[in-house]
């Protein structure tokens, strides 16, 4: 690990740090003998069923990288891309950030492409998934008003109508900026490439290959089937989601628990906000930002939130590893090794130093 990694690293430890202790603090009357029955009472069946649909979901992102690879692999298999998926995103639950090019350079290889067109599709499927969040979070709040009023703390409705409108606003950005990208990206990155080439050895040329790969990955939607089919795949996918966490949810069998599906969507929120601060194999972020959750929007007692962050973490970051690791296992594949070829490929690509 460089010098850099080891430093975010610390720097993203010692903030969890802070947040955990300040979690803590708070829970003074925390009682541990209570975490562990808790722990011990769930119910299984429902836990098995949250990592069917998880897996599910993978399932569904291999799909839609498909469609993604239509005009330039239309004999794509999908089943061929179900293994870089998993293998991909066990890589990044145990190797954190640095593990998150291993699928778009897996796939790379086997589609005999270039990793920056696969960079490309890698940008456009974040957008497709903050979108499809988007959309299901917006029809909650919108369509869905009793249920989203029903939790503990109603008044809170108002800031969830606000974050609605701001989740809107944001997707908007996207979608203009992705506009402003396609019709004139190379214009906008040669631009980016001077006004920024003073400020970090090649700052300017790597954003402004950021935005040259961004584009080249708007070109793979390459008309409205196309659009229309990713969109419903990516709401399907994070519908499949909201049903793993409420398995999740609802495996405690008690009230406080009882979350309704829409509602679902808030914890999903947390999840996801708190998932940027991250430890490799740990977490920390997304279980801490879970817990907030439960506690503050739904009145969870907080030992009952603590094991329920830490069950939703483990189902949705960490059930994909064991398959992960016998598929790599099978193919003969090293995950740290696949980590640094990839972001040594993506530097030669780049033209810049190997990091």
């Amino acid at each position: 690990m460089d010098k850099k990694r080891i430093l975010a690293s610390a720097v993203v430890f010692l903030i969890l740090a802070v947040l955990v202790y300040l979690q803590f603090r708070e829970w003074r009357a925390f009682d541990w003998s209570k975490f562990r029955n808790l722990s011990q009472q769930i119910q299984w069946i429902h836990v098995l069923h949250a990592v069917a649909w998880i897996y599910f979901g993978y399932v569904l992102r291999a799909i839609r990288w498909k469609i993604f690879l239509l005009p330039v692999r239309p004999k794509a298999s999908y089943m061929g891309l179900i293994s870089p998926t998993l293998i991909g995103f066990t890589g990044l639950a145990l190797l954190g950030r640095p593990g998150e090019l291993i699928r778009p350079y897996l796939i790379s290889k086997r589609e005999n492409l270039p990793f920056s067109s696969q960079m490309g599709v890698w940008a456009m499927e974040r957008i497709f998934d903050f979108g499809a969040f988007t959309i299901l979070m917006v029809l909650a709040i919108f369509f869905l008003p009793a249920a989203m009023q029903s939790i503990p703390h109603p008044e809170y409705y108002h800031k969830f109508r606000i974050g609605g409108f701001v989740l809107m606003g944001l997707v908007a950005g996207l979608a203009g900026a992705a506009v402003a990208v396609g019709r004139s990206g190379e214009a906008i990155a040669a631009w980016v490439e001077k006004r920024f080439a003073h400020l970090a050895a090649n700052l300017g040329h790597r954003i402004a290959e950021r935005l040259r790969e961004f584009g080249a990955g708007l070109r793979i939607v390459h008309g409205p089937i196309s659009l229309t089919l990713s969109i419903l795949v990516s709401v399907a996918m994070w519908f499949v989601i909201t049903i793993a966490y409420q398995e999740v949810t609802h495996a405690y069998g008690t009230d406080a628990l009882e979350i309704a599906r829409p509602q679902v969507l808030l914890l999903m929120g947390a999840s996801i906000f708190g998932s940027m601060l991250q430890l490799p194999g740990i977490g920390g972020g997304s279980q801490v930002a879970t817990m907030a959750a439960l506690t503050k929007i739904f009145d969870v007692p907080a030992e009952m939130a603590a094991s329920c962050a830490i069950l939703l973490w483990l189902v949705c970051f960490v059930a994909v590893v064991p398959l992960g690791l016998a598929l790599a296992h099978h193919e003969r594949l090293s995950l740290r090794k696949l980590s640094k070829e990839s972001h040594q490929a993506e530097e030669e690509e780049i033209g810049g130093p190997a990091a």
